[in-house]
């Protein structure tokens, strides 16, 4: 038991703590040849606020989806650092970052990734984000495009605003419902029941057997700190604001660096029909459709994502990163 603890800490990297704007931040950082897994453990958190390494590599920050953090990386950090450095972010509210009273929105979460950018990278970068992460990704590369030396997005949501017909309607109106103070609270006592999530991260996975115990206490565990409840009621009453997010595909039209869209052909999340209208909208986009993948093939499918990655990655090395 302790020896799969001791390997699964190690695949997370070396965790720190920055703290931005008075929040507390949980990250980590893993570069290859120095990364000494055996050495470290998932609760001893540290705080160095120390710059990279210096190395030729554009290095890797890997932003998660919406309730996940970090540790949804577990089968990507080590394997991503063999040729460069690389961090990943929990944003502000999810994970082991602060769960703060305030309003929340892409945009806040862009301004953080930008504030990290300029204290630990100062060179762009390979911003590379999965659902909610692609999103603030997105975001982020069209507000500070010097920060950006290439994309990748894993799936990419549409804004609320883009989401039209009978449908959303409903769902906003279903939306609103939740977001009153006296059905929130009780919705989060329910939602964040470990067999409840279990069930739909299997429900939504492509290999349910990969929904582990460690898969499941990553999404658990933060809804144990201080602070989780009320967290959760600012995220339910702001993704039901038309401000939570700027339009997709408008934010794709602005796009300036090479862009790699990843996406599973199975997903049940964000289908691929929408994968494939993003990918019309800019030259500068490259679709690769995975086959027999869904919403978390870079956990599921680890193998072929390192290597589509690395493929892409040798094929549209820009002069910013030579």
């Amino acid at each position: 038991m302790s020896s799969n603890r001791s390997n699964y800490a190690g695949s997370l990297g070396e965790q720190r703590i920055w703290y931005w704007r008075g929040w507390r931040i949980r990250y980590t950082h893993v570069v290859g040849p120095s990364f000494q897994p055996d050495k470290l453990q998932t609760d001893d958190l540290q705080t160095d606020d120390s710059q990279l390494d210096p190395t030729e590599a554009a290095p890797f920050l890997l932003l998660h989806g919406v309730g996940a953090s970090l540790e949804q990386w577990r089968e990507n950090l080590v394997e991503l650092a063999r040729d460069r450095p690389v961090y990943a972010l929990d944003l502000v509210g999810f994970g082991r970052s602060e769960k703060i009273a305030h309003p929340v929105s892409t945009t806040l979460w862009t301004q953080q990734v930008a504030d990290f950018w300029r204290t630990f990278l100062g060179r762009p970068m390979i911003l590379t984000g999965h659902s909610l992460g692609a999103l603030v990704a997105l975001q982020t590369a069209t507000t500070y495009p010097e920060q950006v030396d290439r994309l990748i997005m894993l799936t990419l949501p549409a804004a609320r605003q883009e989401l039209g017909g009978p449908a959303s309607r409903i769902g906003a109106v279903v939306e609103g419902w939740f977001a009153s103070p006296l059905l929130i609270r009780p919705l989060f006592r329910l939602v964040r029941q470990p067999w409840l999530i279990r069930s739909a991260l299997r429900a939504i996975a492509q290999n349910p057997q990969k929904v582990d115990t460690n898969l499941v206490e990553g999404f658990i565990r933060p809804t144990r700190e201080r602070g989780a409840a009320r967290m959760f009621c600012y995220l339910v009453s702001s993704r039901t604001s038309d401000d939570f997010s700027p339009l997709t595909k408008e934010l794709i039209a602005q796009v300036q660096m090479p862009t790699l869209l990843l996406w599973g052909k199975c997903d049940r999340v964000i289908p691929i029909d929408w994968g494939r209208y993003v990918n019309t909208l800019s030259d500068q986009l490259s679709l690769i459709e995975i086959e027999d993948a869904g919403h978390f093939f870079y956990d599921e499918l680890a193998l072929e994502f390192h290597s589509t990655v690395e493929r892409w990655l040798t094929q549209s090395a820009s002069p910013k990163a030579t």
